[in-house]
């Protein structure tokens, strides 16, 4: 995050929002310069509220596509807004397809990415026949999986390993270990739920890591290949990385005593 700006004073409070989205019509999280962005618009429209110079940052850096339930941010405010009404005022100011589900005041050295505990994401995949209401938030597969095999392969994840062969576009990361607490995958109705809880995640990861459960249950890939790719096994053809509209950020955490975890792996 940049530095506390020159206006930083007593009566600058750091406020933090607990934010909704539908991903598909944004190019993911981060700002980019021409891009319809979540930091971007939250940034903008906060500025115009308060009428400062203000700067969002998130706790996790979704993809081009991919959906929020629970995506935490922070910004600092100078304005008399009380914080818990911040979610009131910016659900009447920002576009349908996100909003503020909570907002409060925090420490003034609260950080919402590197405070966090863990994240949980949740990818869906659809086996049942195309349904154009969940076209946007499921990837569509058509076929039965075998959900119990895709569960016993997912508890293979936990723990702390190099995700380097579940990650894309890689070139510019040098530290890929990262640990997950939970690994599941269940069936509902016509849906695979496919539900991590880590730390923080690799780009790309949560999608290959998806991939690679959908060809184990499809029976296109043997439930024991997880254990080489965490090994880096360059014999072991990786998984293709799912569609980013599965995708959904459902909850970042903090605990009951939040802290800074700045010196463990962090998300990109």
């Amino acid at each position: 995050m940049p530095p506390r700006p020159p206006y930083w004073s007593l009566s600058t409070r750091r406020i933090r929002l607990v934010v909704a989205y539908d991903g598909t019509d944004f190019c993911g999280w981060a700002a980019q310069h021409g891009q319809r962005t979540v930091q971007s618009t939250l940034t903008e429209t906060i500025g115009q509220i308060s009428g400062e110079p203000v700067w969002v940052q998130g706790a996790s850096r979704t993809d081009s596509g991919a959906h929020a339930r629970g995506q935490v941010c922070h910004f600092d405010s100078e304005s008399g807004i009380p914080p818990d009404k911040w979610a009131v005022i910016l659900g009447k100011r920002l576009p349908r397809d996100v909003c503020v589900r909570r907002s409060d005041q925090v420490p003034a050295n609260f950080e919402s990415r590197f405070w966090a505990v863990d994240r949980t994401y949740r990818y869906r995949i659809l086996t049942g026949w195309r349904d154009p209401q969940r076209a946007r938030y499921a990837h569509h597969y058509g076929r039965r999986l075998d959900a119990t095999l895709m569960d016993l392969s997912a508890r293979n994840l936990v723990g702390e390993h190099d995700f380097r062969s579940f990650g894309e576009e890689l070139e510019r990361t040098t530290n890929t270990v990262r640990t997950l607490f939970e690994a599941g995958v269940r069936e509902v109705r016509d849906e695979i739920w496919i539900d991590v809880v880590g730390t923080a995640f690799v780009r790309g990861m949560m999608r290959r890591i998806a991939g690679a459960l959908l060809e184990i249950g499809r029976g296109a890939r043997p439930a024991s290949d997880i254990v080489p790719l965490l090994a880096r096994n360059p014999d072991i053809q990786l998984p293709e990385v799912l569609p980013a509209r599965g995708l959904t950020l459902m909850r970042v955490r903090y605990g009951r005593h939040p802290s800074d975890h700045r010196r463990e792996t962090v998300s990109k």
